[in-house]
């Protein structure tokens, strides 16, 4: 597979099946934050050194943490894509994103 695109998801306790899909999608998860530390909505943040994506999962998450979060993506020029927490909201943000399935006969002459 080729290169994966490393991301941050920010929301929700649990991720369930989001990260099947983003594997999927060949986006992998280099760190889930729940958003519920009330210094996320006060800090200037930093995210994490090679982060490329941050996900931010709308449904379980303050407007405040949602602007620190996408203040920080800004200053790293990080894209940020944001969404409910369904496998069908998500599969549509990273679509209009940019972020299609891989395709499973990518390396195939036949495809």
């Amino acid at each position: 597979m080729s290169n994966q695109v490393t991301a941050v998801v920010v929301g929700a306790d649990r991720l369930g099946n989001i990260p099947d899909l983003l594997n999927l999608h060949n986006i992998k998860i280099k760190q889930h934050i729940s958003g519920r530390d009330p210094s996320h909505q006060k800090k200037t943040l930093q995210l994490p050194s090679g982060t490329e994506l941050l996900i931010l999962l709308t449904d379980f998450l303050g407007h405040n943490v949602m602007k620190t979060f996408r203040a920080a993506a800004q200053r790293s020029g990080v894209k940020v894509v944001a969404c409910r927490r369904s496998v069908c909201s998500m599969k549509l943000a990273l679509t209009q994103g940019g972020f299609c399935e891989s395709c499973p006969y990518s390396g195939s002459k036949t495809h």
